[in-house]
C-alpha cells in the first residue's frame, strides 16, 4: 500500500481528535470554574483544579491555597474541595475533617451550609449555559440582522443568468412586491407564488435608480449549510454547491430537490452539482432522520444533510445588544427543550436510538465543524456546552444533578441522607453512567 494515501485520512483523525480536545477541554474549563469560583465566592475552599486526568504534566499553586494543573489525559477535569476524599465529591474524608477546627470545617465542602453546597455544585451546569448564551450574542451580534428593505450583500457564484449587484435594493421579483423579510408569512407567500424558473425579472434600486435585471429564482437547490455526519458532508459536497440535476431530473429550486430526496427511501440518487463552472457527479443516498416538529414531538424524514438559503447574502446592520442576548438566551433554551424532547421520546421508543451519540459521534462531528471554519466550530461548543449543561443536571448520582436530589432531601428532612444509601445511590448511580457510555459507544460503532 503506498503511504501517501494514508496521510490525508491519518490528518484527518488528527484533526478530529485535536477539535474533539479542544472543544471538550473548553466545557469542561468553564464547568469546573463554575463550581470552583461559586464554591470561592461561597466561602469554600478548593485543593485542586485539574484539566485532565492521570499523571500531571505542570502544576502551580495560586494564593488561595488551589493547585492549577494540567493532566495527561485530556478527557475531563474536576476540582477537589477541600474535606473532599475523591474529586467527584461524593464522599469526605471524614478522618480529615474531625481534626480541623469550626473555621477550617466551614471550608470543606462537608462542613459548609447547604445554600453553599447547593450553589456551588449547581454552578456547573449553569456557567455552561451562561458560556453557551454569551458565545450565541457574539455570533448574532458578529452576523447582525438582515437589512430592510432586503438589500443584496455578498453575491454566490451561480451557473445560470445572474445581474444583482452588491448593494441593489430588491423591489420587486417576477412581478411581486418584495414583503419585509422579517414577516415570515408575508414573505414565504411571496415566493411559493413566484415561477420555478432559472431566469426571473428583478426590479432593483440601484443608485437611486429603478432598473430591471435577470437572476435566478431566489432559492435554488444550493448547498448553504452542511450538516455534520450526512450522506452530503460523506461524499464531499460543499457550501456554495448547487445541485442542478436529480435522477435526470432538472433541479430549479431547493423545494424540488427537497421533495425528491424525500420519496427516495434512502436509495442512492444521482445528482449533478455544479461548483466553480464545472458540473460534478455524485451519489446521494439519503438517511433517516428525526426532526423536532411544532409540537414537541418528532417527525421522521429523508434527509441529505444540506440546508439551503437566498443565492446571495444578504446585507445586514448591527443589531441592538438586547436583542442578540435574548436570541441567544432563546437558542440555549432550544437546545435545553429539544434535548429534554429527545431524551424522553428515545427513551419511550419514539424515535430511534441512533439519535444518541456517543464519544465518537461528538468527536467526528467536532472534526467535521471545524472543517467547516471557526464560526461553525465555535457554533458547535456552544451547542454542546449547553448540552452538556443539561446532561449534568440529570438526577443521577455521581452528576451534579444527583448532589442536587441529596441537598434537596437535606432541606425538607432537616438532615442529610444516610450515609450508606449515598453511597449505594453513587454505586448505582457510577453504574448507570458507565452503561450509557458503553450503550452510546455501541450505538456509534453500528448507527449509520
Amino acid at each position: 500500500m503506498d503511504i501517501a494515501t494514508l496521510i490525508p485520512q491519518f490528518g484527518g483523525v488528527l484533526q478530529t481528535l485535536a477539535a474533539f480536545v479542544v472543544a471538550l477541554s473548553i466545557i469542561v474549563a468553564i464547568h469546573e470554574y463554575g463550581h470552583y469560583i461559586v464554591g470561592r465566592w461561597s466561602g469554600i475552599k478548593a485543593d485542586v483544579f485539574s484539566l485532565g486526568f492521570g499523571p500531571v504534566l505542570f502544576s502551580r499553586v495560586d494564593k488561595h491555597g488551589t493547585k492549577w494543573q494540567f493532566a495527561l489525559l485530556p478527557l475531563g477535569g474536576y476540582v477537589k474541595f477541600r474535606g473532599d476524599a475523591d474529586a467527584a465529591s461524593a464522599q469526605s474524608d471524614e478522618e480529615a475533617i474531625r481534626t480541623m477546627s469550626t473555621e477550617e470545617r466551614r471550608a470543606t465542602m462537608a462542613g459548609a451550609p447547604l445554600w453553599a453546597r447547593t450553589a456551588t455544585v449547581a454552578a456547573g451546569p449553569v456557567f455552561n449555559f451562561i458560556f453557551a448564551i454569551l458565545i450565541f450574542f457574539a455570533v448574532f451580534m458578529m452576523r447582525g440582522d438582515i437589512r430592510e428593505p432586503l438589500t443584496v450583500g455578498e453575491l454566490t457564484a451561480m451557473p445560470t443568468t445572474q445581474e444583482l449587484r452588491e448593494g441593489d435594493v430588491l423591489l420587486s421579483v417576477d412581478g411581486q412586491d418584495v414583503p419585509d423579510f422579517e414577516d415570515a408569512e408575508a414573505f414565504e407567500s411571496f415566493v411559493d407564488n413566484l415561477s420555478v424558473a432559472n431566469d426571473l425579472d428583478y426590479r432593483v434600486l440601484r443608485e437611486g435608480d429603478e432598473v430591471t435585471v435577470t437572476a435566478p429564482y431566489p432559492y435554488p437547490a444550493i448547498v448553504s449549510g452542511l450538516a455534520p455526519q450526512s450522506a452530503a458532508f460523506d461524499v464531499g459536497l460543499k457550501v456554495g454547491d448547487v445541485v442542478v440535476n436529480v435522477e435526470g431530473q432538472e433541479i430549479v429550486s431547493f423545494n424540488q430537490m427537497k421533495e425528491i430526496v424525500e420519496s427516495s427511501e434512502g436509495r442512492p440518487l444521482l445528482t449533478k452539482v455544479w461548483r466553480d463552472g464545472e458540473v460534478l457527479d455524485f451519489a446521494l443516498a439519503a438517511r433517516s432522520v428525526d426532526v423536532p416538529n411544532s409540537e414537541g414531538g418528532f417527525d421522521t424524514h429523508w434527509r441529505i444533510g444540506v440546508s439551503g438559503g437566498i443565492f446571495f447574502e444578504p446585507a445586514r446592520g448591527t443589531p441592538s445588544a438586547i436583542d442578540a442576548f435574548l436570541g441567544g438566551v432563546a437558542q440555549t433554551w432550544r437546545i435545553i427543550s429539544g434535548s429534554v424532547s429527545a431524551v424522553w421520546h428515545i427513551a419511550t421508543g419514539q424515535i430511534s436510538t441512533c439519535n444518541l451519540s456517543g464519544p465518537i459521534g461528538i468527536a467526528e462531528t467536532s472534526g467535521q465543524m471545524a472543517s467547516l471554519g471557526a464560526t461553525d466550530f465555535i457554533w458547535f461548543v456552544a451547542v454542546l456546552s449547553a448540552a452538556v449543561g443539561f446532561l449534568n443536571l440529570f438526577p443521577i448520582p455521581v452528576l451534579d444533578g444527583g448532589h442536587l436530589v441529596f441537598y434537596a432531601y437535606e432541606a425538607v428532612f432537616r438532615r442529610p441522607p444516610h450515609e450508606k444509601v449515598v453511597q449505594i445511590a453513587m454505586s448505582i448511580g457510577l453504574v448507570l453512567i458507565l452503561s450509557l457510555m458503553v450503550f452510546s459507544l455501541t450505538q456509534d460503532l453500528t448507527c449509520p
